[in-house]
């Protein structure tokens, strides 16, 4: 398979996002929420058609080395440092797709507008929303790479990003440099923060020992993390 790239433009409808999730990435269990955040997330998500700008890519590389001793993964030129976590998740991979996908700068703005004008709860839930955006374009992205690998007889792995599992946010930098200039229209700061800020960007795996084992906690402790941080709160 050669090196493939392809982008997507998504409407925030493509993503079905339910006010449930919302909820549960605040912290409540989905329909729980207390007032007045059940109207807020509503309100949120009518609004967030028309302050997003959602796009998505990746770039599938046909050589990927991984080295479980030293703990790296070569991909092309660029030798990357996730930590044990995710190399030993991606042990099996012969292919790899690097990605990217932001929700767009707008829907930022407008949460700092409602910040400015006292709209505090709501630039809150505008923020998740956000973020979610974000991560749900991943999925987009891993079932787009899953069906142009699955007639090869591959599968794919759950993406991994710089920031997370004790992977070096500052290897976005090797990862954007693989990526086409200006891609999906994310700009990286010497300081590794992608602006759009609701952006993610990572690595998805290929190959025929491949599957999506959906994330596990106790894999990583970083303490940051808001799916480890619900998970935990709900084991209390």
């Amino acid at each position: 398979m050669s090196t493939i790239i392809k982008n997507y433009t998504y409407n925030f409808e493509d993503l079905h996002i339910k006010s449930g999730e919302i909820e549960e990435l605040m912290g409540f269990e989905p329909g729980q929420s207390p007032e007045p955040f059940p109207e807020l997330v509503e309100e949120g998500l009518q609004k967030a058609p028309d302050y997003t700008n959602i796009k998505g890519g990746f770039v599938i590389f046909d050589q990927a080395e991984i080295n479980r001793e030293k703990k790296y993964i070569r991909i092309e030129d660029q030798v990357f440092s996730p930590g044990k976590i995710v190399v030993t998740q991606l042990k099996n991979i012969t292919l790899a797709a690097l990605f990217t996908c932001t929700a767009g700068e707008e829907i930022s703005t407008f949460a700092q507008k409602q910040t400015a004008s006292g709209n505090e709860f709501l630039a809150y839930v505008l923020d998740v929303i956000g973020s979610h955006i974000a991560d749900k374009t991943v999925e987009k992205l891993q079932q787009e790479i899953a069906a142009i690998v699955s007639d090869s007889g591959m599968g794919v792995t759950d993406p991994f990003s710089p920031g997370y599992c004790n992977w070096s946010v500052a290897e976005q930098q090797k990862l954007f440099s693989l990526l086409p200039s200006g891609f999906c229209g994310i700009k990286l700061s010497a300081s590794s923060l992608m602006h759009p800020i609701k952006s993610v960007s990572g690595i998805i795996g290929i190959g025929t020992d491949c599957k999506q084992k959906g994330y596990q906690c106790e894999w990583c402790n970083d303490k940051e993390c808001i799916y480890g941080r619900i998970r935990r709160e709900k084991k209390r």
